[in-house]
């Protein structure tokens, strides 16, 4: 057995060795891709114990938390089967997660997949999936593309960066009347990859239908050595509002190199990625003071969702650190596709898929701040509305929408 793999829970049975349809009791496996090792092995490792968490609320007894399967005790529509996950590492290799989601269907057994942070990795993953006829659960990959390629075993629990961007562009527009300071113009910065290259072609339309004029586009290469040239040029356009899609290592880099020209945007709107990861709060430090990012997560919506403080101090318990817009989110990934195999009774992959289908959970039901989980025909939820958060002494406070706001946003636009 693959030495990543995870079995939740005293008792829990050994992986299914041959077929996928499992007996009563059999653990049900899952397969999880991330890079767990490289450039992006810390954001892999927080992944892995978000699914950890999300797992143990599904096969551990304990009192019921008010999520999706939150009633603990396995899956009940299967005798009470465990949650197997088996981890693999995708090193952030496109190819290498292709591989691995391959051995996962060949080797372990598993009767779906869920991943995987980068979104050129989810391409990849989810081509293994749909030649395998195995569902792909898509937890974090935000390319508008993915879910646009007539696959039928793709499913996307999140919003995608059309969504996102969407969320952004009313976000200005809202703060904008609210303070009689709109935003005019924008930059964009943005990595040379399927998810830059997706979410800065729908800013630059957004942009455009707001009548914002775009006074910086720039591309680069991603985990470049220096950026110091881009924090150059983004000086010089002195945008209203800085927009990066940017991961964390390049999030970091492009912070301090702006501060070392003594350039302080006057506001940052990311699409989140690498600005709303804990290792980009502790690199950027004072930094990220002020910095504004889209969210599927809001942690501080206690009276909208009971159960984020509980599914947060399981996970601040198993990993010493506070959920965020990711880990969040793949914890929610694993409870609805735990939900479909439920509901199926069966972890044959074609009747997962078709429960996957029928899926329709609501907002009250998950610690996100959702309408809910619903899927379309291109396996898109369409209910995760986005919220925008802004960092105030080093952590994310939500303030868009205002009347779900822990905090008033501050908006250095036009004065």
């Amino acid at each position: 057995m693959d030495r990543r793999q995870f079995i939740v829970g005293a008792g829990a049975l050994a992986g299914v060795a041959g077929s996928r349809a499992a007996q009563a009791a059999d653990p049900v496996v899952i397969g999880v891709v991330y890079p767990l090792t490289g450039n992006g092995a810390a954001v892999g490792l927080d992944a892995k114990a978000a699914y950890e968490v999300a797992a143990n609320i599904i096969n551990n007894t304990h009192a019921p938390i008010g999520v999706a399967m939150g009633q603990g005790g396995g899956l009940s529509g299967l005798g009470g089967a465990r949650i197997n996950l088996v981890f693999a590492d995708s090193q952030n290799d496109p190819q290498k997660a292709r591989a691995e989601a391959e051995r996962l269907i060949t080797q372990e057994k598993a009767v779906a997949i869920v991943g995987s942070y980068t979104s050129a990795t989810g391409a990849t993953i989810s081509q293994v999936t749909e030649r395998y006829e195995v569902p792909y659960v898509s937890a974090d990959n935000s390319s508008p593309s993915l879910n646009q390629r007539g696959l039928k075993w793709f499913f996307r629990t999140g919003p995608h960066d059309e969504m996102f961007t969407k969320g952004m562009f009313d976000f200005l527009a809202d703060i904008g009347k609210k303070t009689g300071r709109p935003a005019k113009t924008v930059a964009l910065f943005y990595e040379d990859s399927i998810f830059g290259t997706d979410s800065s072609n729908v800013q630059r339309k957004l942009a455009a239908a707001a009548g914002m004029q775009v006074v910086a586009d720039i591309r680069y290469r991603a985990s470049s050595p220096s950026l110091s040239t881009e924090a150059q040029k983004l000086k010089a356009a002195n945008a209203d509002v800085l927009l990066p899609s940017s991961y964390t290592s390049d999030a970091i880099l492009i912070l301090k190199a702006m501060n070392e020209i003594g350039y302080k945007p006057k506001a940052i709107l990311a699409q989140a990625a690498g600005f709303q990861e804990s290792a980009f709060m502790q690199g950027a430090g004072a930094l990220a003071e002020g910095a504004m990012s889209r969210s599927s997560f809001a942690g501080d919506a206690e009276k909208l969702r009971p159960a984020v403080p509980i599914v947060n101090a399981l996970y601040k318990a198993h990993n010493n650190k506070d959920m965020n817009d990711n880990t969040s989110r793949e914890i929610t990934a694993l409870l609805v596709l735990a939900d479909a195999i439920n509901r199926a009774g069966s972890a044959k992959p074609e009747e997962i898929r078709k429960a996957l289908v029928a899926t329709n959970i609501p907002g009250s039901q998950t610690i996100m701040p959702w309408a809910g989980v619903k899927f379309d025909e291109t396996g898109q939820n369409t209910l995760c509305n986005p919220v925008i958060q802004q960092v105030f002494d080093g952590v994310y406070k939500t303030v868009w929408p205002f009347d779900l706001a822990a905090k008033e946003a501050v908006w250095n636009v036009g004065k």
